[in-house]
C-alpha cells in the first residue's frame, strides 16, 4: 500500500498545518468570540438581575397597595355597618314614635266612642223605661181592665229591673 509509505513523509507536515489551524482557531475563538459571548452574557445576566429587582420592587409596591386599599375597605365597612345600624335604630325609634302617637290618638278616639256608645246606652235604657212603663200600663188597662199611672207604672218597671 502505497498510502502508507507516504505517511512518514506528510506525517509532519499534516501535524504541523493541524496544529496551525487549532491554534489559530483556538486563539481566534478565545480572543475573538468569547469574550464577546462572555459580556453577552453578563449582560444579559444584568438585565434579568435588574429586572428581577424592578419586579421585587413592584411586588412590594403592589403589596403596599393592596393592604392599604384593604385596610381602607375595612374602615369603609365598618363605618357603613355603623351608619346602618344607627339609621335601623333612627327607623325603629320613628316607628315606635308612630305607633305610640297612633295608639294615642286611637286610645282618644275609642274613649270619645265609649262615652258616646255609653250615653247612647244609658238613653236606651232611659227609652226603654218609660216604653215598658208605658207597655205595662197599657197591658193592665186591656187584660185587668186597671187604669195604672204612668209614674206607678214606671216605678213597678225600676224596681223589676232592680231585681233582675
Amino acid at each position: 500500500m502505497p498510502q502508507i509509505s507516504q505517511i512518514a513523509a506528510t506525517y509532519a507536515s499534516q501535524i504541523f498545518w493541524l496544529l496551525l489551524t487549532f491554534g489559530i482557531l483556538y486563539f481566534g475563538i478565545g480572543k475573538g468570540m468569547v469574550p464577546k459571548i462572555v459580556s453577552n452574557v453578563d449582560s444579559r445576566e444584568g438585565r434579568i438581575a435588574g429586572d428581577l429587582a424592578a419586579a421585587v420592587a413592584a411586588r412590594t409596591q403592589a403589596d403596599t397597595v393592596q393592604a392599604n386599599w384593604q385596610a381602607e375597605m375595612d374602615a369603609a365597612r365598618v363605618a357603613a355597618q355603623a351608619e346602618t345600624a344607627a339609621a335601623a335604630k333612627r327607623a325603629a325609634t320613628a316607628f315606635e314614635q308612630q305607633v305610640h302617637a297612633a295608639d294615642a290618638e286611637l286610645a282618644e278616639r275609642l274613649g270619645h266612642h265609649d262615652l258616646a256608645v255609653a250615653n247612647a246606652k244609658a238613653e236606651a235604657l232611659s227609652n226603654l223605661q218609660g216604653v215598658a212603663a208605658e207597655a205595662a200600663q197599657q197591658l193592665a188597662a186591656k187584660v185587668a181592665g186597671l187604669q195604672v199611672s204612668l209614674d206607678a207604672a214606671t216605678d213597678a218597671v225600676r224596681r223589676t229591673t232592680a231585681h233582675g
